[in-house]
C-alpha cells in the first residue's frame, strides 16, 4: 500500500490559501484553488510552502480494498509535514465518524511507511456544515497523540506552519 503513489498526487500548491474538496460521490477528493463554494476545508499556507495533496480514499485505497476499514479522504505533505484530512458533509455523528476514519488511516500509514521524517503530524476532521473549531477535551487529544503520534483537530481551517 503506497500512500505516496504519484498517480494519486497533485501539486505542489504554493498559494497562501486553497481548498480541499470532496464531491461525496465515487471520485477522489481534490484541491481547488479558485471556487471557494466547493471547499470543505480551507488550507492557510502563509509561508507558501510547496504542498503535495494525495487522494487516499478512492485512489491509494479503492472502495474494494480493505473492506470494513475506514480511510480518510486525503493527505497534505511537505518535506517535514504530514496532515491527514477527512472531509464530511453531515450533521450527526460526524466527529466520531471522522476520528475513526483518521485512526484507521494512521494505522495503515504506519504499517507501510516510516513517518520519522515528519516533524509536524496532524489529523483533521473537517465538516462543510460545521466550519468552526469543534472543541476536543484535553484527555481525548492527549490519548489520540499518545496512541497514534498525530495531533487531532476538528475544524474547517487547516493552518500550515510559517509566515
Amino acid at each position: 500500500m503506497d500512500f505516496f503513489k504519484e498517480a494519486c498526487q497533485s501539486g505542489p500548491y504554493t498559494q497562501q490559501t486553497f481548498g480541499v474538496c470532496d464531491n461525496q460521490n465515487s471520485t477522489p477528493a481534490y484541491v481547488d484553488t479558485g471556487n471557494r463554494q466547493n471547499w470543505v476545508a480551507t488550507v492557510e499556507n502563509p509561508a507558501q510552502l510547496a504542498v503535495i495533496f494525495t487522494a487516499i480514499d478512492k485512489c491509494v485505497l479503492l472502495d474494494s480494498d480493505e473492506r470494513g476499514c475506514g480511510r480518510c479522504d486525503g493527505m497534505l505533505t511537505t518535506d517535514n509535514l504530514l496532515y491527514l484530512v477527512e472531509l464530511k458533509d453531515q450533521r450527526a455523528n460526524w466527529r466520531s465518524d471522522a476520528t475513526e476514519q483518521l485512526q484507521s488511516t494512521i494505522l495503515f500509514l504506519r504499517d507501510h511507511h516510516d513517518l520519522s521524517a515528519y516533524k509536524h503530524k496532524k489529523a483533521f476532521g473537517c465538516n462543510k456544515r460545521h466550519q468552526a473549531f469543534s472543541p476536543i477535551d484535553q484527555e481525548t487529544r492527549r490519548r489520540f497523540f499518545d496512541v497514534y503520534g498525530f495531533r487531532l483537530d476538528l475544524q474547517g481551517i487547516i493552518k500550515l506552519p510559517g509566515g
